[in-house]
């Protein structure tokens, strides 16, 4: 990214950024739903992309791919909002997200070998991290590196404002391991693409160069794997927060194979993305160094 380019999308979110602040939350999240579909509107390569990655991936028609683009940019309008508003709306986030199978966690973290919390980019994934911190569980998330330092620095600024700890640059092991040895929970988002430096496994049916590093320090450490996922009401401001049993490998117990518990991961990821497909960020290529940006 440019200068310049970098420049002008820094200036636009300091503006987003303060009329999600001193608008009403309802008003905020309808205005980040235009402003996603505004962005839709005038991103046609990106979006074209996007529909094609969706068509492949879930094997549907173009015109039902097109709807889930974009719907999914309009809720990461909505999620921008909200995140943005975390300062303000932090200390009542029960207000706005219902949490089930807490009871999940409990369990994993009374074991006392940390939390590994499974998600992807799906629905509001910041505003889940926040609404457990906020709820009392020692709440740390992997990097927020991005190629504008000051947008980093805001990322990991909102997440401490809501009590989420955002560790290391990428996938920082030292800092991962101190997390998970003090019993702590370590979110992490699996869906990305680490080319040479993952190991190929499915998701959603394609191959796809996956960060195994996670996987392997649950495997050394024994610490639970739970999924997450947060899933937007229909009504476009409620939110339902499930955190599911802790992942079993085929013989019940996780830890004895890298490549098929890491496929696992992949698979529940896959499939709360396919009952929920305008939840994910289908404007990221997932697949860009196994099969090309289909």
């Amino acid at each position: 990214m440019s200068q310049k380019r970098q420049q002008v999308t820094w200036l636009a979110l300091t503006v987003v950024e303060k009329a999600a602040r001193l608008l009403p939350h309802l008003s905020a999240l309808t205005l980040g739903s235009a402003l996603g579909a505004l962005v839709h509107r005038f991103s046609r390569k990106r979006v074209d992309a996007a529909e094609a990655r969706c068509v492949r991936a879930l094997g549907i028609g173009i015109s039902t791919a097109r709807d889930i683009v974009a719907r999914s940019y309009r809720n990461l309008g909505r999620s921008l909002m909200e995140f943005y508003r975390l300062p303000l709306i932090a200390d009542h986030l029960d207000d706005f997200v219902v949490l089930h199978g807490e009871e999940n966690l409990h369990q994993a973290l009374a074991e006392g070998k940390g939390v590994i919390l499974l998600t992807a980019h799906f629905g509001s994934w910041e505003l889940a991290a926040a609404a457990l911190a906020r709820r009392g569980f020692p709440m740390n998330a992997i990097g927020a590196e991005q190629r504008d330092d000051r947008i980093t620095g805001k990322i990991i600024s909102l997440r401490d404002q809501a009590g989420v700890t955002t560790i290391g640059k990428g996938f920082d092991l030292k800092a991962a391991l101190r997390c998970l040895k003090n019993g702590e929970i370590l979110g992490v988002l699996l869906d990305q693409d680490p080319r040479d430096k993952g190991m190929v496994v499915p998701f959603l049916g394609l191959p796809a160069s996956t960060p195994y590093g996670p996987v392997k320090l649950a495997h050394r450490l024994g610490a639970a794997v739970v999924p997450l996922f947060i899933v937007r009401r229909a009504d476009g401001f409620g939110h339902d927060l499930y955190l599911l049993p802790p992942l079993k490998g085929a013989r019940g117990a996780f830890g004895e194979d890298l490549e098929a518990d890491l496929a696992r991961c992949n698979d529940i990821l896959s499939r709360w993305i396919s009952d929920h497909p305008d939840h994910w960020l289908w404007l990221y290529p997932r697949w860009m160094s196994t099969v090309g940006d289909v």
